[in-house]
């Protein structure tokens, strides 16, 4: 492996997010200059102004950054720059990519098929998005009538590959994105299958990045890629610099309390509230709604359609609150992300920092909340030595374990229901008022039939 290059930045990403180096400074092709412009990008951050001076040379890149930064657009450009000025392999069919972009997760496969449409609209390349849980046959016919690119999670691009679909050949660019995660999702022996299958390393381009590059990533780099130079943007800590961090130690029973006081009191505009379980996601959203709040759940068996329209309606400002498992953590790029909730604290310091990464994104400023309770709180040490810090934590006030009132229109139903059950109340004492006169009134009434009825019996003579 090459010699290692580290950026610190010894200020916060946050505070100087973008450098004093311009795309246009670059060596680019017209096309892809007018697509970058058209999307407002002039100027580097970190993460870019380090490594497209290597990558645009056509070397082997391992970069690191924190997430938000800027990541997905530097290999995009490489990419994009790479197939705009070479030519392809002559042997190339039309259905093999010349380049390959894999990802751990479909959401964050789809996020970097949206920044590729929008930087190459003007470059005539074609993309193709793979992933599973979508229309097989559909997909499948998209790469039949060929593409330039294919973005993909591993296991829908193994399926299509090993049926012959289109073949790894003509690859001249290899990315992997959060390449840890890949470890993580279980995906690595599908990772190490492909990369076997692309051409020599000597004869493409890998480019390999992450917010955190451990040791077995970099082991997968040096293995299967050729000299990858490790480039790095540090800062003083792991986690974004203008993430507020904050931690609470609530039982189980008062977190539910604990949280809507918390919205009641910032009233955040777009929220994430992070659970670890499938369970815990649909009994909070089921309490946060019933409290009024416009809230969607984003777990792993979500079905894909249903995922993208509640994440569009998210970003649009529809939703207010998301509760989402750690499917939501990674790849999310989510504007204006006021504050992250981790209600059940995570069990890993990469994923705490993934998770806290959703709000703060591109300088912004944002605040990341944990309960630390009796069942999670083991893991805050481990999350504290990850991140290089204690993260302060906060009393809890009486008041913040107070019930609030429902609000807007939850307690307007509240109200209503309260009325109706008024009414009824009411209602029914009247009848029964009602039912014990009647019967009062048909007592005296059975009374004197008896009696009649016994004197008729008594004078009837005996035979």
């Amino acid at each position: 492996m090459r010699s290692s290059v580290v950026a610190k930045v010894l200020d916060s990403v946050a505070e100087h997010v973008l450098t004093d180096t311009f795309f246009e400074q670059f060596d680019l092709h017209p096309l892809l200059a007018q697509g970058l412009a058209d999307c407002g990008f002039t100027r580097c951050t970190p993460i870019q102004a380090l490594t497209l001076p290597v990558a645009l040379e056509g070397r082997d890149v391992a970069g690191q950054a924190q997430t938000g930064t800027g990541k997905t657009c530097a290999f995009l450009v490489a990419v994009f720059n790479r197939l705009l000025t070479q030519p392809a392999t002559p042997a190339r069919r039309d259905n093999d990519p010349r380049a390959l972009i894999i990802a751990p997760t479909r959401e964050l496969a789809m996020q970097i098929d949206k920044d590729a449409r929008a930087i190459g609209r003007h470059t005539g390349l074609r993309t193709a998005l793979i992933y599973g849980g979508v229309d097989y046959d559909k997909q499948r016919a998209q790469l039949h009538e060929g593409c330039d690119v294919i973005i993909a999670t591993p296991g829908r691009l193994l399926d299509y590959f090993k049926q012959h679909v289109f073949s790894f050949r003509a690859v001249e660019t290899f990315v992997i994105d959060e390449a840890d995660r890949m470890f993580d999702l279980g995906f690595i022996k599908d990772v190490r299958y492909i990369m076997r299958k692309l051409p020599p390393r000597e004869e493409r381009q890998g480019m390999l990045f992450s917010a955190t590059l451990s040791y077995r990533v970099l082991e997968l780099a040096y293995e299967h890629m050729n000299q990858p130079q490790k480039l790095t943007v540090e800062t003083e800590s792991v986690t974004a610099d203008r993430v507020r961090q904050q931690v609470f130690f609530p039982s189980k029973e008062e977190k539910i309390p604990l949280l809507l006081n918390l919205l009641e009191r910032t009233d955040p505009t777009r929220s994430i509230v992070f659970v670890n379980t499938k369970a815990a996601a649909e009994r909070v959203t089921q309490r946060l709604s019933r409290h009024g709040y416009v809230v969607g759940a984003l777990s792993g068996d979500v079905p894909q359609k249903k995922r993208q329209k509640l994440l569009e309606r998210f970003q649009k400002g529809e939703v207010q609150l998301l509760v989402a498992t750690d499917v939501a953590a990674r790849g999310l790029h989510i504007p204006d992300v006021s504050h992250v909730f981790n209600y059940d604290l995570p069990q890993d310091g990469e994923d705490y920092v993934h998770r806290i990464g959703r709000t703060a994104r591109l300088g912004a400023d944002g605040d990341a909340i944990s309960f630390a309770c009796d069942l999670y709180a083991m893991s805050l040490p481990d999350i504290e030595q990850y991140i290089g810090m204690k993260i302060p934590v906060r009393g809890i006030d009486a008041e913040l374990l107070n019930m609030p009132k429902p609000r807007g229109k939850a307690l307007q139903a509240a109200h209503e229901s309260d009325e109706d059950e008024s009414v009824g109340d009411e209602t029914s004492s009247a009848a029964a008022e009602t039912s014990h006169r009647e019967k009062s009134a048909q007592g005296p009434r059975k009374r004197r039939r008896r009696r009649k009825s016994q004197m008729h019996a008594a004078s009837v003579p005996k035979s």
